[in-house]
């Protein structure tokens, strides 16, 4: 925890310009993640586990900004499951479903630039939100360095072990 203060106040004393050059109030939600939103988080058969790609995804829906940077996102998406899983078709699937269903258009908990008040649509980011964003995705990182589902929840092992146990 020490650590996460540390790291916060020297970017806030190494950045201070980006965001004390402006009067424009930001205004972004917490950071939350659902994994992999209406798609498994993981393999039910084998051991692959891709939900790591969707969290480093929703890092980047969260934040939002153009509509080239939510290609990008969705082509690391795509590349991260592929990698993780050895699986083009799953990794394309995935893809076209994010392709399909996260515009910023929809009213979703995960669509593009759901960190924003809806409406934002594709725009890209002022540095002083940028600079906020930055901040917020570090904390977030410095308490999830793994990009883990499970943070702050059980193991599906630690759960199954202690439904066992009572």
């Amino acid at each position: 925890m020490l650590a996460l203060r540390v790291s916060l106040w020297l970017f806030a004393a190494l950045f201070p310009p980006a965001v004390a050059a402006s009067d424009e109030k930001v205004e972004i939600l917490e950071f939350t993640t659902d994994g992999c939103s209406r798609f498994p988080d993981h393999s039910l058969i084998s051991n692959d586990d891709w939900c790591h790609c969707c969290v480093a995804h929703d890092l980047a829906y969260w934040c939002g900004g153009t509509a080239a940077e939510r290609r990008a996102a969705d082509e690391k998406l795509r590349d991260c499951v592929e990698k993780a899983t050895r699986n083009r078709a799953l990794a394309d699937v995935m893809f076209a479903g994010v392709r399909a269903g996260g515009g910023p258009y929809f009213f979703t908990s995960y669509r593009w630039g759901y960190g924003w008040k809806y409406g934002r649509n594709y725009r890209p980011l002022s540095p002083a939100e940028r600079a906020v964003a930055d901040v917020m995705q570090a904390g977030y990182l410095a308490t999830n360095p793994g990009l883990s589902c499970s943070l702050g929840q059980p193991e599906v092992g630690e759960e199954a072990a202690r439904a066992v146990a009572e």
